[in-house]
């Protein structure tokens, strides 16, 4: 009985591989087949190419430049000294001390040595030699007590910023920055009481500002770029200025974003804000013309100038850097912590590679010379030869220059003169007799020059024919505007940090 269970068994294993075995094969021959069909199918069939575009390669982003070896902290800042120490002290369990923020703690102290003011007539020719001989009259006119109160106040406010800003360190001033002002005086002429400020500082550049009746395809190519400046006036033209189509897409998508309702409200206080500051700004673009950075002599005085010096803008001034004297009008009001800046067009005069962002000057050479009270009002386009002649009386005034000061012409192009409509010439009546071509006194005026503001053609007379053979030919001189506008104290934005080399800090 034994055996007979042992011998089914075995013959049921044996049926079960075998049909097992069989079903493998079964299902191999299946594919095969289905496969052979497939094969015979495409080949009969017609084949569609089927194009498949080619990829534009994209270029390969650039990897980023690792940072070898360890970050010095004092890479982060540019002329602060640092002088890091670690101070250990005995303390108690690690888990306590985790817990206590006292445990671990950096003491940030900032050491400054406050600069003391060039007085005399040596400290200032230590900065320019060239000094004593350009200005001889400063030596009557240098006292003890000359030194201007904002140099002490531009200083402390630099503490104040810093003060503030301890804790943020990418917000520091550097120590070039820092160190922006070698003196202010107040001088004063004892034969002609012409008061003068005198500034000795470097030299930032301002390209800001902005005249479409002047040059209506603007001129604004740095990123800190305004179309505004402190000294301006009423337009004269219809011409639009080049910058209102991007204040206006700005007031756009603020008006957009505003409208959304679900901004938070702190956002939305934002955008208010935003919307009506450009707004003015739009306004006043319809409305203003400015002066051009690129083009007319400006410079910048500090907020503080208008309290403790007394001047404003529009005042005439001086640049003297190195051995010439360029005339220039105060155009624009900068920050109170910040001296020494001028426009574009005078930087480039100093230095053909000066730039917005790189300054002609970058050591404190540079001699501003201030006449507060002078400006002449209502304000207008600045007329270059009135410029000129201006600041070269006012610094006769002080005893002359030691050599011709330097004369600005005008680098705008004038606007293309309309062509006249022909007039028909009237045929001459036989009782008429044709009248002398002039006496030598009866000759017409000479229209005057064109100006810097205003670009004349040159107009020529026409005899008149009169019945009477006695008759002199007249003529109209040709009257010369008077630029007009109004006061403005608005201060722009002072650009950060400007070296000759490196460029912008």
């Amino acid at each position: 009985m034994r055996r007979f269970r042992l011998r089914t068994l075995r013959w049921l294993a044996a049926l079960l591989f075998l049909a097992l075995l069989v079903a493998i094969v079964l299902r191999w021959v299946s594919l095969e087949r289905w496969r052979w069909d497939v094969e015979q199918a495409e080949a009969s069939s017609p084949r569609v190419a089927i194009l498949t575009p080619t990829p534009k390669p994209e270029p390969t982003p650039a990897k980023p430049k690792p940072i070898a070896g360890k970050l010095e902290t004092a890479q982060l800042f540019n002329g602060i000294t640092l002088r890091p120490t670690v101070q250990p002290t005995p303390g108690r369990a690690a888990s306590e001390e985790r817990n206590d923020p006292q445990s671990y703690v950096l003491d940030l102290r900032l050491d400054i040595r406050m600069p003391a003011p060039n007085r005399t007539l040596d400290e200032l020719a230590k900065i320019n030699p060239e000094l004593p001989h350009l200005l001889p009259g400063l030596t009557e006119m240098l006292q003890p007590e000359a030194v201007s109160p904002f140099f002490a106040e531009i200083y402390e406010t630099k503490l104040k910023s810093l003060r503030a800003n301890l804790g943020r360190l990418d917000q520091l001033l550097s120590r070039h920055n820092f160190y922006d002002t070698q003196t202010v005086l107040q001088l004063k002429h004892p034969q002609t009481q012409r008061k003068a400020v005198l500034l000795q500082a470097d030299m930032d550049v301002d390209a800001d500002g902005s005249d479409a009746d002047r040059v209506p395809a603007g001129s604004g190519t740095s990123p800190n770029f305004q179309p505004f400046t402190s000294y301006r006036w009423p337009k004269k033209t219809q011409h639009p200025s080049a910058y209102l189509p991007v204040l206006e897409e700005k007031a756009k998508r603020l008006e957009t974003e505003a409208a959304q309702k679900t901004i938070a409200a702190e956002r939305k206080r934002e955008l208010k804000r935003a919307l009506a500051q450009t707004r003015d700004e739009i306004g006043t673009l319809k409305t203003f013309s400015f002066l051009i950075g690129a083009t007319d002599p400006f410079i910048v005085i500090p907020g503080g100038f208008t309290r403790t010096e007394g001047a404003k803008v529009g005042d005439y001034a001086v640049v003297i850097s190195g051995d010439v004297i360029y005339p220039a009008i105060v155009g624009d009001i900068g920050p109170n912590d910040k001296a020494g800046e001028a426009s574009l067009r005078i930087a480039k005069e100093i230095s053909t590679v000066a730039t917005a962002n790189f300054r002609p000057v970058s050591d404190l050479k540079v001699t501003y010379l201030i006449f507060p009270g002078t400006a002449d009002t209502p304000f207008g386009p600045p007329d270059l030869d009135k410029i000129n002649a201006r600041c070269e009386a006012l610094v006769n005034e002080i005893g002359g220059a030691g050599k011709p000061m330097h004369k600005w012409v005008n680098i705008i192009p004038p606007p293309p003169t309309p062509t006249p409509t022909p007039t028909p010439t009237p045929s001459p009546s036989p009782a008429a007799s044709p009248s002398p071509s002039g006496s030598p006194g009866a000759s017409p005026s000479a229209s005057p020059s064109p100006t810097f503001a205003f670009p004349l053609p040159s107009a020529s007379e026409t005899p008149s024919r009169a019945p009477k053979a006695s008759a002199a030919p007249s003529a109209s001189p040709v009257v010369r505007q008077t630029p007009s506008g109004s006061r403005s104290t608005v201060a722009s934005s002072r650009r950060p940090g400007m070296q000759t080399a490196p460029p912008m800090e």
